[in-house]
């Protein structure tokens, strides 16, 4: 796609759990032994009534402050799980507060883990096909909401962020090939139960997440290294060719493990989630961001984004940083 990401910001919530947060509420847990799995040592976490949305303006302000003028925004996409309502549309709203005009497009994705793929992908076709110019992915979640206090699978994972992403137009190709999926058959795996139309009969409505760790875990050693090894093919390059590859920040024994399976170069693979957590569809922009910002990330380079998991989804793409004009 002649489309490149021209910038991006995130935003991370000022309250925060670590070990001694998890200590004083289950006094029973092993707190090394998770955060040696895990490879996470903080979290931070939204305020009671602070929402995706709150957080996606405060991310989209830091790029306007960086120079983005509002009065280019022609679409928001949203990906988020974690609405501010079932309905009307959180990305409607983010619109008003933001102040952007009336002509903007804007709608919701609801996508975890791989959103971001999808939603660069969706971007890139509105622009390409002219039907907009320029405009913002939103990635923004709130999981730690859903979260039990008491959850010793999910509460050490997941943090909450958002973060902004504004493409244009370019004169060269520097997204793309794309390589994505789906297995619905694992939809239970992953889940808030009860949270919308579909509500077991009997049932308390009580939204708390639900993951079947080891199940999840077999999903993404099966299915990470096919996307990759499909998206080199697709694209005719080898893992050589690769300067960065950034994966969906989940835990430290997932990266490992899909670094193992593929034989990657440790130093070809950025990671961030140790002062982060695992931030669902915010994690691949946020890495992008602070890979930039640490001199990981250069001109030219040739990146590989790969995002999987709730859904199940995944996706992937090849990303050229930095092309000018």
């Amino acid at each position: 796609m002649r489309v490149k990401i021209k910038a991006i910001e995130y935003y991370l919530p000022s309250a925060t759990e670590d070990a001694s947060v998890f200590k004083s509420n289950n006094p029973d847990w092993h707190i090394e032994e998770i955060e040696e799995k895990t490879g996470i040592c903080v979290r931070h976490v939204s305020e009671p009534g602070q929402t995706a949305v709150d957080m996606g303006v405060i991310a989209v302000e830091k790029l306007f402050a960086s120079g983005i003028s509002k009065e280019e925004v022609d679409f928001i996409i949203l990906i988020t799980q974690s609405p501010d309502y079932i309905l009307p549309t959180s990305a409607c709203i983010l619109q008003d507060r933001l102040g952007l005009k009336k002509t903007c497009v804007a709608f919701d994705v609801n996508l975890g883990c791989s959103g971001f793929i999808y939603g660069i992908a969706i971007a890139g076709a509105l622009i390409e096909t002219g039907v907009t110019k320029k405009g913002l992915v939103i990635c923004s979640e709130t999981y730690t909401k859903y979260i039990d206090k008491s959850d010793r699978t999910c509460r050490p994972l997941f943090g909450d962020a958002a973060s902004a992403v504004f493409l244009e137009a370019c004169s060269h190709d520097t997204l793309g090939p794309f390589e994505m999926g789906t297995d619905g058959s694992g939809f239970c795996d992953l889940i808030v139960p009860s949270s919308g139309a579909r509500i077991s009969q009997g049932t308390v409505q009580n939204l708390k997440l639900f993951m079947d760790g080891s199940k999840v875990f077999m999903f993404t050693m099966e299915m990470v290294p096919k996307c990759v090894k499909a998206l080199l093919s697709k694209a005719a390059k080898t893992i050589n060719d690769i300067d960065l590859f950034i994966f969906h920040q989940a835990s430290k024994v997932v990266i490992d493990n899909i670094i193992r399976r593929l034989d990657l170069p440790k130093e070809k693979v950025f990671i961030n989630f140790s002062q982060i957590g695992n931030t669902v569809s915010a994690s691949i922009p946020i890495a992008i961001k602070d890979a930039l910002d640490q001199g990981r990330l250069k001109e030219r380079d040739q990146v590989m984004l790969v995002g999987f998991g709730v859904g199940y989804s995944w996706g992937g793409c090849l990303m050229r940083w930095g092309v000018n004009s």
